[in-house]
């Protein structure tokens, strides 16, 4: 190579870096350009992306008010089928109690003399038993808690006689209707009354001395200032009788419950009626009743004092009053009246009732089961009697 050919190329060498660094420059140049482009696809693509997921959003809230709005629409049309069926259900009832016109239930003064003469005649007398039951309660062997269903006072119980298993509920201390559960299965499981069939009685109940005997249903009313024990045929839902109870200037019978006038009960030897009066305002007192005729056997004064009594029943007869206490506290059998005068007032066992809520409002005895049902503060409840011979007391 000549001399003149290194000159030549010497300048060629020199521009060499510079070529390269062009394209370098312009490679990169390429290369943001590209980049660019790519994040403003993916700008755009995020933009879209957005306001796909906006208007989604928006629909969904859309069908979210329409869906709230349907269910609304829906529970009023359930809320209003509910109130149709109700109506329906007090129609049906209103036609199934329709009966023949009750007998007449009004005071006459004349044969309430006559029963009350004829009752103070027999008052106190000897009692001849019917029965050969000379069972007494020992102590409370078991306590079952079965729920808790309407007021705070109220009465449930089977029927003491028969042997139905229905279950009768009187809800509340002043009312016309009774349910009736089929079974002591279906009172437990549903809360709901409608669940249950209903009677409505010609006339409002007072107080929760009510009781189911043999198909009838014997309850008080007051009229005026006097009361009567209706008897109430549950087949054919009519009045079969009624009698203004023979007893004047009537009290509550329990100072611990003061809606009940007339506690009628049942045991072995039939049916009984607990009460008082203002001749002798400090105890109560106690009737045989004919469950047929409802006319008064023969009466008793006994010795069981009203006061923090709160409710009271008959076994082999013998009353069994129950105490409590104004700040509620255990329950307790402190008094016992014998009729027949076999078991002694002192003989007789302390009974104590495991405390739970308040006070009992009612207590039927079933003597068929050998067992109370309870009512306290709104919830039903079965004592389970544990049961001795008089003699062995």
């Amino acid at each position: 190579m000549g001399p003149w050919r290194c000159l030549l190329l010497l300048p060629l060498l020199a521009l060499a870096p510079r070529a390269q660094q062009q394209q370098f420059m312009e490679y990169v140049e390429r290369r943001i350009t590209l980049l660019e482009e790519r994040i403003s696809q993916w700008h755009d693509q995020s933009s879209r992306y957005s306001t796909e997921l906006r208007d989604f959003k928006n629909q969904v809230l859309g069908m979210l008010e329409a869906a709230e709005k349907e269910r609304e629409a829906m529970r009023t049309e359930v809320e209003s089928a509910a109130v149709r069926v109700d109506r329906l259900e007090r129609e049906v009832d209103y036609l199934e109690t329709q009966n023949p016109a009750p007998p007449c239930v009004e005071v006459d003064e004349t044969l309430m003399e006559k029963q009350v003469a004829t009752a103070k005649q027999r008052k106190n007398e000897k009692y001849t038993k019917l029965t050969d039951c000379s069972d007494t309660i020992a102590s409370v062997r078991a306590m079952k808690i079965l729920k808790r269903f309407g007021s705070t006072s109220g009465l449930w119980t089977k029927d003491a006689a028969g042997n139905s298993e229905k279950i009768y509920v009187f809800d509340g201390t002043a009312n016309d209707t009774v349910y009736v559960f089929p079974r002591m299965r279906e009172f437990t499981l549903f809360s709901a009354t409608r669940k249950a069939a209903r009677i409505k009685l010609p006339y409002p109940w007072v107080g929760t001395g009510h009781l189911v005997y043999d198909g009838h249903l014997y309850y008080i009313r007051q009229q005026g200032l006097s009361f009567q024990v209706i008897k109430f045929n549950l087949a054919n839902k009519t009045v079969v009788d009624s009698s203004v109870f023979p007893a004047e200037e009537q009290i509550p019978v329990f100072g611990l419950s003061p809606f009940t006038y007339i506690e009628v009960a049942a045991d072995e030897e039939g049916l009984w009626a607990i009460y008082a009066t203002k001749e002798d305002e400090k105890n109560i007192c106690l009737a045989k009743l004919d469950p047929a005729s409802l006319d008064i056997e023969q009466m008793w004064d006994t010795p069981c004092p009203r006061e923090n009594a709160e409710g009271a029943f008959v076994v082999c007869g013998a009353l069994h009053v129950v105490y409590n206490t104004r700040l509620p506290s255990r329950s307790r059998v402190q008094c016992v009246f014998d009729v027949s005068g076999t078991l002694a007032p002192e003989d007789a066992s302390l009974v104590y009732f495991p405390k739970r809520y308040g006070s009992h409002s009612s207590m039927k005895y079933s003597p068929r089961e050998r067992q109370v049902y309870a009512w306290d503060d709104g919830y039903q409840i079965i004592y389970r009697m544990e049961m001795k011979k008089k003699t062995e007391v």
